[in-house]
């Protein structure tokens, strides 16, 4: 049996060029490249760039359950604690440096 005609050859070729299909025989090395190439890359996967979830929502809702008194964040707790500490030395510290003394010049 005679192989393909020529029409026959260049008109594979071109349906597999229209398609995305690889347009001449191939090893299988080469295959997985085109394997490679074919896949949409990586930044433009949803798993990649929806990985992380959407933090404002998060976070306005736990200040909101926070108001409410139905969440309790200890790393914030304490820091709230740590700020109300540091005020408390600071207006101690300045109560000594600079004391209120009434005195009548009378």
């Amino acid at each position: 049996m005679a192989g393909f005609s020529s029409y026959a050859v260049r008109m594979a070729r071109l349906s597999s060029r229209i398609f995305g299909e690889v347009v001449r025989p191939t090893d299988s090395k080469s295959m997985k490249v085109v394997q490679l190439f074919q896949e949409p890359p990586l930044a433009k996967r949803k798993e990649v760039y929806e990985w992380y979830p959407h933090h404002k929502v998060y976070y306005a809702m736990t200040q909101k359950l926070r108001f409410m008194g139905l969440f309790r964040n200890g790393s914030f707790s304490s820091l709230r604690k740590l700020a109300k500490l540091k005020m408390l030395l600071r207006t101690m510290i300045m109560g000594h440096i600079h004391p209120q003394v009434n005195v009548n010049l009378r």
